[in-house]
């Protein structure tokens, strides 16, 4: 008999399951009412007396092995059910996530990014605490020129020579002094500026200026690059420039793009004329290229900007540039296709 239940444990110890059928019919076949070990225990009685330890040891080490063997097969199934829930079915679908959103004033300077480096134009940037030099005299705007009132400027008080940067033009003049001609870079950025804030201006906005310079670089290579800007942005092939004046180039002109009269929006926006006002240009100033020591007799360039608000808001109908800064999701989801 005692063999007989040695026999049991070495079927219990060898015993492998993979559902939960199967282990619960192992658990009634050594542990149920009618099981095995209930046999045993009532054969006990007829046990020889010299030999009733024996036999009861045999059979609490049949009972102890037979629980664990349940035990183990219950956990591992529970663990392997587990993971397959968790990692089994790729093809299930997953928690719905909210896409973010991208910001239209990025959106854009994404867009005029790119179409510059696909003619070669690369991107560079500077601190927007700037110096007065970087900002104003070494764009040809020394001390007390009557221009510098065309940009109300923040100040640093604990330091006059400091400022928030009026235009990215500073970070072209960093771009010179630390690199020959050719040149070729466009500058995004944040600028600052003291002015009342309304629906069509603001405190703080962003600029893309382009800078080109190398030999014999003419008023008519500054034209074919910005109407190659318009039709890549716009799809609008036709432009117009208008004489201006600016302190860092010479001749300077202001750049209209033909929006065209063929909506209601069309005439509101161009004020009847079709024509709108997307940026500045002209060719750079020689006091300019002097003070960054590039010799004005052997190089000669271009430069331009606008800003990326007054693009956002033609290229999206916004009427209001505050939109841009309030952070109201319900304008700015609408941008979730642009990503």
């Amino acid at each position: 008999m005692i063999d007989k239940i040695k026999g049991h444990i070495a079927d219990v110890e060898s015993f492998n399951a993979k559902t939960k059928d199967e282990i619960e019919a192992f658990r009634i076949k050594y542990l149920g009412k009618k099981g095995i070990l209930n046999e045993f225990f009532a054969e006990f009685k007829n046990v020889p007396n010299e030999e009733k330890k024996e036999f009861g040891q045999v059979i609490n080490e049949l009972k102890t092995s037979a629980q664990t063997k349940v035990n183990s097969l219950k956990e591992e199934l529970e663990n392997s059910q587990e993971e397959k829930g968790v990692y089994g079915d790729l093809s299930r679908p997953a928690e719905p996530i909210e896409i973010g959103s991208r910001h239209p004033i990025s959106i854009v300077k994404n867009q005029i990014t790119e179409i510059f480096s696909n003619i070669g134009f690369n991107v560079s940037e500077g601190p927007e605490m700037e110096d007065d030099w970087h900002n104003f005299t070494a764009l040809n705007l020394p001390e007390y020129h009557p221009a510098r009132d065309m940009q109300d400027t923040f100040f640093i008080q604990t330091d006059p020579d400091i400022l928030l940067r009026t235009h990215t033009s500073s970070v072209q003049v960093r771009y010179m002094e630390e690199n020959k001609p050719p040149i070729r870079t466009i500058s995004p950025g944040r600028v600052f500026r003291n002015e009342a804030i309304s629906a069509r201006s603001h405190c703080i906005f962003h600029q893309v200026e382009g800078l080109y310079i190398d030999k014999d670089v003419s008023f008519a290579d500054m034209k074919q690059t910005i109407l190659y800007f318009t039709k890549q942005l716009f799809g609008k092939s036709k432009i117009r420039l208008r004489p201006s004046y600016f302190p860092f180039t010479e001749p300077s002109a202001e750049v209209d793009v033909y929006w065209g009269l063929e909506t209601e929006t069309d005439y509101r926006i161009t004020k009847g004329t079709g024509w709108l006002e997307i940026m500045g240009c002209g060719m750079v100033d020689p006091n300019v290229l002097r003070n960054c020591d590039i010799d004005p007799q052997e190089f000669s360039g271009f430069a331009f900007g606008m800003g990326i608000e007054r693009i956002a808001m033609l290229l999206y109908q916004i009427e209001d540039i505050r939109m841009f800064y309030e952070n109201d999701l319900r304008f700015l989801e609408q941008f979730k296709s642009a990503l």
